[in-house]
């Protein structure tokens, strides 16, 4: 699709048709990127946002493991050897 670029105050703008907001998931917020000449228009994400998505995956793996935790294999016992309290 071709369009204009227009004036806004001092800036430039583009206007974009709402069902291309709607399939790209952008609302209000947006990440401007420049790349190779390109201007890339993003939705912001919202930190965390897959969080508990990817946790419930970690726990279907067994993956959620505390990597400090004596019960998991080939576990080092420097603290207890090594160290010098």
């Amino acid at each position: 699709m071709k369009t204009k670029i227009v004036k806004i105050g001092n800036s430039r703008g583009v206007r974009i048709p709402k069902s291309f907001l709607i399939e790209s998931g952008i609302n209000n917020d947006v990440e401007l990127e420049l790349n190779d000449g390109k201007i890339i228009i993003k939705p912001t994400n919202k930190p965390r946002t897959d969080w508990a998505e990817a946790f419930s995956s970690m726990a279907q793996n067994k993956d959620d493991q505390l990597l400090d935790s004596n019960e998991l294999p080939n576990q080092s016992n420097w603290d207890e050897e090594e160290w010098v309290w």
